[in-house]
């Protein structure tokens, strides 16, 4: 019985340890994790900028914010962004072909949540054609 009772007692504590490292982990807060930019003109990139804040106590370090597709382009803070610190994300998406979009892009970092994605969302319109006399 007490071997019992010390089995249970270690799995606990292993438990509460393990909790207690996740809750010191950084890990992000953001403004928005979509963002809509309505219509857009065909031929135009346009751009939108993701804050975040820092609400753990580690500091944040993003490993990789990639874009699941060629017309996307992303930049963002490299730096490790302290405890309730700001940090961002910089999404560029080249409006290049008519038609509705909803795109992915990925942060990595060492976060709690290690994993986020964040949402871009539209639709290009074509450009007027331009009349020749």
């Amino acid at each position: 019985m007490k071997k019992l009772i010390l089995i249970c007692t270690m799995i606990l504590g292993f438990a509460f340890g393990a909790s207690a490292q996740d809750d010191q982990k950084a890990e992000f807060k953001f403004n928005e994790e979509k963002h809509d930019f309505g219509k857009i003109a065909q031929g135009t990139p346009v751009t939108t900028v993701f804050e975040f804040t820092n609400v753990g106590t580690e500091p944040l370090i993003l490993t990789e914010v990639r874009p699941t597709c060629g017309c996307t382009i992303a930049d963002y803070t490299k730096t490790p962004v302290p405890k309730n610190g700001k940090g961002t994300i910089k999404i560029t998406y080249n409006a290049a072909v008519a038609s509705a979009f909803n795109k992915t892009i990925v942060v990595t970092s060492n976060a709690k949540t290690p994993t986020k994605y964040l949402n871009i969302v539209g639709e290009v319109v074509a450009k007027p054609a331009v009349s020749s006399r």
